[in-house]
């Protein structure tokens, strides 16, 4: 199971993009709306969640998403349901990714210590101890950040990777029209 947590402000494209990738690949996603089952996004497009919050349970969980975007990163950060499951993830070894912003949330939970991240310019100072590395994805362990909107099916292929494979994750490069080396 992967939450893709969502909270209003939050960037469409940094959070819905990476869904239909991992969907495509066999992924079972769940997106969570944070504060309530519809969000509106940064620009204004209201998005229905499969869950919310409440329904949050860690029974099969693989991964853990952040879009970025503003006020969602910030929204996301005042969730305690967010932060334990990231909290929970990290603990259990888990894959912990996040875009955008949203890696200034692990920052300030002090996770990124020491571990290779990327994130929207400007953003770097809030990694807390991180080495910013400004490349447009970044996985370190379990640990996946990446720059920006830009970069979104980038991000969600490497996500699709990591989860089912380079081979499902390159024939799924392919068939959106996306080449990738």
């Amino acid at each position: 199971m992967i939450y893709v947590f969502l909270a209003n402000g939050c960037e469409e494209i940094e959070a819905l993009t990476p869904v239909d990738v991992l969907r495509r690949a066999g992924c079972e996603v769940k997106t969570v709306g944070v504060g309530s089952k519809t969000i509106t996004g940064a620009h204004k497009i209201p998005i229905t969640s499969d869950i919310t919050e409440a329904e949050v349970t860690y029974d099969g969980l693989e991964m853990v998403v952040l879009p970025g975007g503003m006020p969602g990163t910030r929204n996301l950060e005042a969730s305690q349901t967010v932060l334990s499951a990231v909290k929970y993830a990290a603990e259990n070894g888990l894959w912990v990714a996040a875009i955008c912003a949203a890696p200034s949330v692990l920052g300030h939970m002090g996770l990124l210590k020491g571990r290779n991240a990327t994130c929207f310019p400007g953003f770097e100072d809030e990694l807390a101890g991180a080495n910013p590395t400004g490349e447009s994805v970044c996985v370190d362990g379990k640990w996946i950040t990446a720059r920006g909107m830009g970069v979104a099916l980038e991000f969600g292929l490497k996500l699709a990777e990591v989860l089912q494979g380079r081979e499902t994750s390159q024939k799924l490069s392919e068939s959106l029209q996306c080449p990738r080396g």
